[in-house]
């Protein structure tokens, strides 16, 4: 039986992998930006998911587990306003901060392992994010999804979020996709 709990401080390694998994290689562009010397991308994935009072923080995931194993995840918290974008702004993450929406519940990331991947998690982990925004009185989820993940975005479509803006993906090493970024949201 697949069971949800919210994450602990122990699940940010986790957390981090399964980020790195959704991210597209987007995370790992900003770890490799902040990581010490002799740090891995996931280690700084996972410090940066131990913190707390912060967006990226463990305290905004909910874990999907099957016997104590974890199986996936889902990181969403509120948005209240969009940052403002200036043309100081890297021209790398520039794309993602123009696909903001506010007020709403942001879905920073969802993954599951391979081994959960069309079992329905994915749907299940929505449902309690879609849950909590209407608990919290939130009008909307949104998230950023990438054009060429097509199964992503036919889960989205399918559970009712509709693109409502893209941007053009800024080519980089890290980054896995090209094309178009697409900001997708769902009215509740």
């Amino acid at each position: 039986m697949i069971t949800f709990r919210p994450a602990t401080v122990e699940d940010s390694p986790a957390i981090a992998e399964l980020y790195q998994m959704a991210a597209g290689g987007v995370a790992d562009y900003v770890w490799s930006m902040l990581a010490e010397p002799g740090e891995t991308l996931l280690d700084v994935g996972a410090r940066r998911f131990a913190r707390e009072g912060e967006d990226f923080s463990y305290q905004h995931c909910t874990m999907a587990e099957q016997d104590g194993a974890v199986l996936g995840m889902v990181h969403a918290y509120p948005m209240f306003e969009i940052m403002d974008v200036d043309d100081d702004m890297d021209p790398v993450l520039r794309p993602y901060c123009d696909l903001e929406s506010a007020p709403g519940l942001y879905i920073a990331g969802i993954a599951c392992y391979p081994v959960a991947r069309g079992k329905g998690v994915g749907t299940q982990l929505l449902e309690l994010v879609r849950q909590r925004a209407r608990r919290d009185n939130l009008p909307e989820l949104s998230l950023i999804a990438f054009e060429q993940n097509t199964g992503s975005v036919r889960l989205y479509e399918r559970e009712k979020f509709d693109i409502v803006r893209r941007r053009a993906i800024v080519a980089h090493e890290l980054i896995q996709y090209t094309g178009d970024a697409l900001l997708m949201v769902a009215s509740l």
